[in-house]
């Protein structure tokens, strides 16, 4: 039960819910209590057995149930005494105040429920998406995406539905079922230490049910995660699956895993179902076994037991059973819950392999050269990068070359610390970056990737999602830079036309001109390029490259390239492969090289 535990520590201060649910818990199972007693007066009353004499002193007052039975009992004889039409509309009165109260008592518990429950899960929520977005990079490629969002959606969605709403089961049935022993062992201890040796026998078959559900569950849960990422990829890359005729196998793909998940589901459901009947079997084979013990009890005439009080005995042991019921089907349901709150505790739990130090520095600026320092770099076991040097002057323009592979992309993704090095440095102005903190890293720098990564919002907001704040001049202006602003016009609503999810209602060519309108209007002092301009047409390439020219100006820039005629007034140019540099110049220093590089532009027909 730590798993849930823990979860119940998202409405943190825990106490500021726990205290008054116990308290208004307790006040409506005493009134519930009170009004089960109120039975043994009524049936006395028309079997004619209620005593003849008055209780003349009233009892002392001490904690204690005995209190509460003498004290009723006072004043009870002395009303009987006065009639028994009065002692029967005492009591009927007393039934319905009593069960009012009680009703009251328990529907004020429920609201402190619901404010725990809405604590938990919007915390919850709100952890997990900001554990998502401070995660580090790699986190998203060793894990699939359907997975991930499984445990988002799904997994969060199981904790409300089979843990938060338990809630009540598990924190107001032990109580229920503990003081309605008391109750029972008052009334008659014999009785009820028969009853104590009966009712464990149910409790351990349900927990051999509960362990199989819990198993059972961990496999739906993953089964989901695969299922989403087999939807995702499928969506995704349907012009694929299309233009290959690949409709067959991923339909077969699909099928196998669905057949698995709903032959464990269907298990799940078999076992779930079990639970109640048998549960309400065995507390139906509890309640004819005490009812055979006390009814010999009575029937024998020892004293120990009257008849009216072994009637309400069974009304009171009755009352336990659907509290026991209620909570060993919520243990059942928790099991699948806890499964998945143990997969969202994966998440929470992950430590992001890039941390800022303590002390770590805030760099507003940098006024020399970005440096690679006997850089290695591993992806797994996979090395990448083997003592690479490399320096980048300030306001100089680096063009990365090479095939695929090479680690071009490896090498820029460094500089933002989406990565960290395995041993060697990255360094800005001598410092190693690692004693700066990344958001201050990240702020002096604008990023192009080769794929636009744009959101289900406006065009607007798109392009000032890098400066919060940003006026309608400024997006106008960046987007006009970009050779955006044409386009954008043509739109229905312009600048506040929605492009849709990774703005699909866009051409890929418009896209990358939103995305470069981005990091132009953030309008940092280093530029991360990689391959910027690769989507789109040629006159619209000509056009953003001119754009981009203006704007790599005395900026320190990185631009990664597989057209090489976009590169070839770059200050440096590095040739990358296998993750080392086998030649570095400019362009007509490299091609007088006649090496790998002018095999390149030879291939692409460059001059």
């Amino acid at each position: 039960m730590k798993t849930y535990f823990r979860l119940l520590t998202f409405a943190s201060p825990l106490i500021g819910y726990m205290v008054p649910f116990f308290i208004l818990s307790l006040l409506s199972i005493f009134f519930g209590m009170f009004t089960i007693t109120l039975v043994i007066p009524l049936l006395d009353i028309i079997f004619d057995k209620v005593p003849q004499q008055v209780i003349l002193s009233e009892p002392a007052f001490r904690v204690d149930v005995y209190y509460v039975k003498e004290l009723f009992t006072y004043y009870f004889t002395n009303i009987v005494a006065k009639g028994k039409t009065e002692a029967l509309q005492m009591v009927c009165t007393v039934v319905v105040i009593s069960n009012l109260l009680s009703n009251l008592f328990k529907y004020l518990s429920q609201i402190i429920l619901i404010k725990l429950k809405g604590a938990v899960i919007l915390r919850l929520r709100n952890e997990m998406f900001q554990k998502l977005t401070v995660i580090h990079l790699g986190y998203f490629f060793d894990h699939k995406k359907g997975d991930i969002l499984s445990r988002f959606t799904n997994d969060v969605s199981n904790v409300e539905s089979c843990i938060v709403n338990s809630i009540q089961n598990i924190l107001r049935d032990p109580i229920t079922i503990v003081a309605y022993f008391i109750f029972l062992f008052v009334s008659s201890p014999t009785l009820t230490f028969y009853s104590l040796i009966i009712f464990p026998i149910s409790g351990l078959i349900i927990s051999q049910i509960s362990k199989r559900l819990r198993s059972d569950s961990g496999e739906i849960s993953k089964s989901h995660g695969r299922i989403v990422s087999i939807l995702d990829e499928t969506i995704s890359g349907m012009r694929i699956i299309l233009a290959f005729n690949a409709r067959k196998f991923v339909q077969e793909k699909f099928r196998a895993e669905n057949k698995f998940g709903t032959s464990k589901y269907k298990r799940f459901l078999y076992t779930y179902e079990l639970s109640s009947p048998l549960s309400e079997f065995l507390g139906i084979l509890v309640v004819a076994s005490i009812l055979w013990i006390g009814g010999q009890m009575v029937l024998s005439n020892s004293g120990e037991l009257k008849a009216s009080e072994f009637i309400t005995y069974l009304i009171t042991f009755s009352q336990i059973l659907s509290p026991a019921k209620s909570f060993s089907s919520a243990i059942s349901n928790i099991q699948k819950g806890l499964v998945s709150g143990e997969r969202i505790f994966e998440v929470l739990d992950t430590k992001s392999e890039i941390q800022d130090k303590a002390d770590a520095l805030v760099i507003n600026d940098f006024s020399k050269q970005i440096e690679f320092e006997n850089v290695e770099f591993y992806y797994g076991e996979k090395c990448v990068f083997n003592k690479l040097n490399l320096v980048i002057p300030k306001g100089k323009t680096l063009a990365l070359v090479g095939g695929s592979g090479g680690g071009k992309s490896t090498l820029a993704d460094l500089i933002p610390r989406f990565y960290d090095t395995l041993r060697g440095e990255v360094k800005i102005d001598g410092v190693n970056i690692k004693n700066f903190t990344q958001e201050s890293i990240r702020s002096l720098m604008g990023i192009v990737t080769q794929k636009a990564i744009l959101f289900n919002d406006t065009i607007f907001n798109n392009i000032a999602f890098g400066k919060p704040g940003a006026t309608e001049e400024e997006v106008i202006a960046a987007a006009k830079i970009a050779n955006a602003h044409e386009f954008i016009m043509q739109t229905s609503e312009g600048y506040q036309t929605n492009i849709g999810e990774q703005g699909s209602k866009l051409s890929g060519g418009q896209q990358q001109r939103i995305s470069i309108a981005r990091a132009i209007l953030k309008n940092p002092p280093i530029l991360i390029l990689d391959e910027a301009t690769s989507a789109l047409d040629s006159e619209s390439e000509k056009l953003v490259q001119d754009a981009l020219n203006n704007l790599m100006k005395n900026r320190t820039s990185v631009v990664i390239a597989h057209r090489l005629s976009t590169i070839q007034s770059a200050d440096l140019i590095v040739v990358l492969h296998k993750g080392e540099i086998v030649e570095r110049g400019t362009h007509q220093e490299l091609v007088n090289l006649n090496g790998s590089y002018n095999k390149l532009i030879s291939l692409q027909g460059v001059k």
